[in-house]
């Protein structure tokens, strides 16, 4: 938000204490309490490397439109938890409205693919299974009407805007849906349908099928194709035929491409972002698809986004460019850096288009004790040299290793998380410890459960759990020196660190500790603040003033959040 780095100075000074591991913490917050909000001002920048991102499947989060909820007789039983379940699009607006989503804390939601998926199902080893999950497409083109319509679609991005979250769609051009009786492969000038992957070098991770029986878009080929018959003949039985091809023909004399298969689909998932305004893709399985191609789909992004900002300049809601962000299975950035080795070829997807990388080695990390986890993210996501984004997340979709599958250590979880440098990823039902162990599934099955919220409505413990995850995400996204900024330990016992961000003449300073007892404190926070500040501790409404570089506080919860009251 460059254009909000005006004539502002804001030193702002928190302090966390919590008891690290100690997962029978409560917390409690009044309506007169939640201060953290109230320092997210309209200056406060937003910042992709400090985002608080929730990502949701669209099918299992909730259901404001049953009367979706079953299309192309789709209606045969299917293995636990394989079918659709009725979450919808109408269902995420409805959160938002409620204020589900900015009492969390979250500035930005991913949600799996909404395209029409496949209308058969497969059994591929883990029992009858339909494209519940979004990743099956039959039409790029389309919504899948199980997820609803693209009027459904607008009025998400609409009202997400209108309370300052961003929308990160899902983005699948390596392979199509599985072939069914009722899905007839795509033409071989388009897709491979063998050999499978082996994943020992670069060829044999790319220039093939992920699994059996999902058909896999030749990408890699610059040769005109002509469109599926089997596409052809569904546009014009939906009475859309000539518009999709004016379209078409509009979009190669633009950019001057071949028709080849991966710039039809460039061109079908960048309408997204032309028509309705969305800010970002998460790409999916991008290390199985050659990396000049993500480069070609972030070039027609950044064209569609900047030509929604000047058809919509009411609707901007600042500068920041799009944002995409790549899922390289296994990828260990942190560990690793910014190449990823096939073995025999090692691709730096950052050079490729990428704006950051899900970070599947913080579930490790997060193992760690605080200051071994701080340290080492920031030094890495800082350095001038070899910084980059990360996009950390505990819990997800197809990761059967989670860092705590059995929800054990669900306050732990939120404070790692959230404190720690880099983007955070909340996987729906983590502020809600949603049952991640279900009788009867395969797989990934088990962390696809349907979200929560009973528990949430009727459940005391966890109603405090999420109380805890409000109050740090809230504390997050108003401190963006959390996820941007700068680590730097003030003293090991106790253990006190401070995080610095500045950019123009925007400043944060935070500063947190860790691991300290309840009760009455004395606490050193540097030379961040001056002497005789007035400080308030957003967690338990207490305020307290800066004496000789330190601040006392007696506070009935084992973590407090100091402010500088302005």
């Amino acid at each position: 938000m460059n254009t909000m780095f005006k004539n502002l100075l804001l030193v702002s000074i928190v302090i966390l204490i919590s008891s690290c591991g100690r997962d029978t913490q409560k917390a409690s917050e009044s309506a007169g309490e939640r201060s953290n909000a109230e320092t997210l001002t309209e200056e406060t920048p937003f910042l992709w490397e400090n985002a608080n991102l929730y990502f949701l499947l669209t099918d299992r989060f909730n259901n404001a439109d049953p009367e979706n909820d079953m299309n192309f007789d789709r209606n045969l039983p299917t293995a636990p938890m394989r079918g659709f379940q009725g979450g919808d699009i109408k269902g995420i607006t409805a959160k938002i409205k409620d204020g589900y989503f900015t009492d969390l804390g979250i500035n930005a939601i991913w949600f799996t693919p909404v395209v029409e998926q496949i209308h058969g199902g497969t059994d591929e080893g883990t029992g009858f299974t339909y494209g519940f999950h979004g990743y099956w497409a039959k039409d790029w083109t389309a919504l899948d009407p199980n997820f609803g319509t693209l009027e459904d679609l607008a009025e998400l991005v609409k009202v997400a805007h209108e309370n300052k979250i961003r929308i990160v769609m899902d983005a699948v051009i390596n392979h199509t849906g599985p072939v069914t009786e009722k899905d007839p492969v795509w033409p071989s000038d388009w897709v491979r349908t063998s050999p499978k992957c082996e994943f020992d070098s670069y060829e044999t991770a790319v220039t093939c099928t992920l699994v059996e029986n999902l058909p896999d878009i030749l990408t890699e080929s610059d040769d005109n194709v002509e469109l599926p018959e089997a596409l052809i003949k569904k546009w014009k039985a939906e009475g859309r035929y000539e518009k999709e091809m004016a379209e078409l023909d509009s979009f190669f004399e633009r950019t001057g491409y071949p028709r080849a298969p991966r710039f039809y689909i460039i061109k079908w998932l960048t309408d997204f972002v032309r028509d309705f305004g969305i800010d970002g893709f998460r790409a999916d399985t991008v290390r199985h698809i050659e990396e000049q191609v993500w480069a070609e789909f972030k070039n027609e992004c950044d064209e569609a986004f900047l030509s929604w900002k000047k058809n919509n300049p009411g609707l901007v809601l600042d500068d920041n460019d799009f944002y995409m962000v790549g899922e390289v299975y296994g990828y260990y950035i942190i560990s690793t850096g910014k190449s990823f080795d096939f073995g025999d070829v090692k691709v730096n997807y950052y050079d490729h288009g990428f704006d950051s990388m899900i970070n599947f080695e913080f579930k490790q990390s997060a193992e760690q004790d605080y200051e071994s986890i701080f340290s080492t993210y920031s030094n890495m996501l800082n350095n001038d040299s070899s910084g980059f984004q990360v996009l950390n997340y505990l819990t997800s979709h197809d990761d059967s290793t989670p860092f705590d599958k059995e929800r054990a250590k669900p306050y732990e979880s939120a404070t790692k998380l959230l404190l720690s440098p880099g983007t955070a990823q909340v996987y729906y039902g983590d502020e809600s410890a949603r049952n991640l162990i279900i009788e009867g599934t395969q797989g990934d099955a088990t962390l696809r459960s349907f979200m929560n919220w009973e528990d949430i409505s009727t459940n005391p413990e966890t109603q405090s759990l999420l109380e805890h995850w409000q109050k740090l995400g809230k504390f997050r996204i108003a401190h963006p020196s959390i996820g941007a900024g700068k680590h730097k330990m003030i003293s090991e016992s106790p253990y006190v660190f401070q995080r610095q961000f500045k950019k123009g003449d925007f400043e944060d300073t935070v500063v947190v500790g860790l691991n300290l007892g309840e009760g009455s404190q004395t606490i050193s926070v540097g030379n961040n603040f001056k002497e005789g500040a007035a400080l308030h501790d957003a967690y338990s409404g207490i305020k307290t003033v800066v004496k000789n570089g330190a601040v006392e506080i007696n506070s009935p919860h084992s973590i407090i959040l100091l402010e500088e009251v302005r």
